[in-house]
């Protein structure tokens, strides 16, 4: 019974020795500094964040070397020592300021406390000139408006902080720009140089970046007034549009609605157009080859000049060939009265008439003409139900003689009319001037 007892009592000895002996290894695994963290501060408290923050990557990296992966049990007899060490390195790398003391608070995440004393010359402002190099005045005030709160990224590292300490934190600055240029102005990029006083001066220099504008083809167009008219203004608009050469084309989608404004204005501003009433709408197709497309319409004139050539007609009437001008005054959004005059080359005649037109529906419209030298009455109508597809009829009172016609628009200076009468058909080319 003594001897099964002994036993016993020996197994959970050997037992009690096996976990005190795995125990004590675990201890001696968890008891060694994993981790470093640093913590900076000065005796007044100014340090600027961003700097901060890079000291103290500073510091942890230094005593990182040093003592991770130390034990602590046996840790504080060289305590001291690492102190001094981080203290002696961190001194020499260190500018603007002097290391006061280095304190190591041991464990598994070490803390390392740096206390610093600054140098006497501080910056207390600091004063950020922007420059945008290779762009227009027009281009550069945009561009500085995406960047108006850049001075912040200066003041926040630089504010406070010792005069002969600015050059250390060109790296931190470099970081801290190019985070705000890629949020605010990310077609161009920055560099800066800095003059270090009491009052700092930063000259920050913005360029773009490519690809950028390199041609722009442009065109001018109006619905309302004879295209040719506007030729006056091609040169203005041209000067507007030409801000745009050597800017990002990123640059210019984004800010495709400023661009478009400042031609508007420019064109509308003109006595002309003020005249006329006209109102200019651009559109900006941004690309190293761009586009402008400018439309200037006015809801108080109806002012065209047009000619048609006739293709396969048989009568000879005079007409296969013919130049018409019509000038129109809108007596309200609906109804026009005009005067038109037609010449015909052909025999050397001509013929004006006068006339009311009115819209009877959103793509419908009816008019009764009075010709002044034939004393005779045309009645019409035309309907537009597509953007390039017009539809027409005109019935003369004299010899009862109707005409219809459908017509396509091939671009803004050229359309074909597929035309009938009573007695035939023809083709006609009619060119918008």
């Amino acid at each position: 019974m003594l001897g099964r007892r002994a036993g016993a009592e020996a197994l959970f000895a050997l037992f009690a020795l096996a976990f005190l002996w795995m125990g004590e290894g675990h201890a001696f695994a968890s008891g060694t500094i994993a981790a470093v963290r640093a913590e900076v501060v000065t005796v007044d408290g100014a340090v600027p964040p961003t700097v901060k923050a890079r000291m103290e990557r500073s510091v942890a990296a230094i005593a990182a070397q040093l003592i991770e992966g130390k034990p602590l049990s046996s840790y504080g007899g060289r305590r001291a020592t690492d102190e001094a060490t981080i203290r002696e390195v961190f001194d020499k790398v260190l500018v603007g300021y002097s290391v006061a003391s280095v304190a190591i608070e041991p464990g598994e995440e070490a803390c390392v406390r740096v206390a610093l004393v600054p140098w006497a010359d501080r910056v207390e402002k600091v004063e950020v000139a922007v420059s945008v190099e290779g762009v227009s005045p027009a281009v550069e005030k945009m561009a500085k408006e995406d960047i108006a709160g850049v001075d912040a990224v200066f003041c926040q590292s630089l504010e406070g902080l010792p005069a002969a300490a600015a050059d250390w934190t060109n790296g931190v600055l470099k970081e801290s720009l190019n985070a705000y240029m890629a949020e605010h102005l990310p077609e161009f990029r920055a560099d800066f140089d800095i003059e270090t006083a009491s009052r700092a001066h930063v000259a920050l220099t913005v360029y773009p970046k490519t690809p950028v504008v390199r041609t722009i083809d442009l065109a001018m167009r109006s619905d309302t007034i004879a295209n040719f008219a506007l030729l006056e203004k091609r040169s203005v608009l041209q000067t507007k549009a030409n801000e745009m050469l050597g800017v990002p084309v990123a640059f210019v989608a984004r800010h495709e609605t400023e661009f478009a404004r400042g031609m508007e204005d420019t064109l509308d501003a003109s006595s002309v157009f003020r005249a006329l009433g006209l109102k200019t709408h651009v559109t900006i197709a941004a690309g190293e080859q761009a586009s402008v497309m400018s439309r200037s319409d006015t809801s108080r004139f109806r002012l065209r000049l047009e000619g048609w050539g006739d293709v396969g007609r048989r009568a000879a009437d005079g007409k296969d060939i013919a130049f018409r001008a019509h000038a129109g005054a809108m007596l309200s959004a609906a109804d026009e009265f005009f005067v038109q005059a037609d010449v015909l080359p052909q025999d050397f005649g001509w013929g004006w008439e006068m006339g009311y037109e009115r819209r009877v529906l959103p793509a419908l419209f009816a008019h009764l003409r009075y010709d002044m030298r034939e004393h005779d009455w045309t009645t019409g109508m035309r309907a537009k139900f597509l953007p390039r597809v017009e539809l027409r009829w005109e019935h003369r009172r004299a010899g009862g003689r109707s005409e219809a016609g459908l017509s396509y628009r091939l671009h803004d200076f050229l359309r074909v009319e597929l035309v009938r009468d009573s007695s035939e058909g023809w083709l006609r080319l009619i060119g918008d001037f």
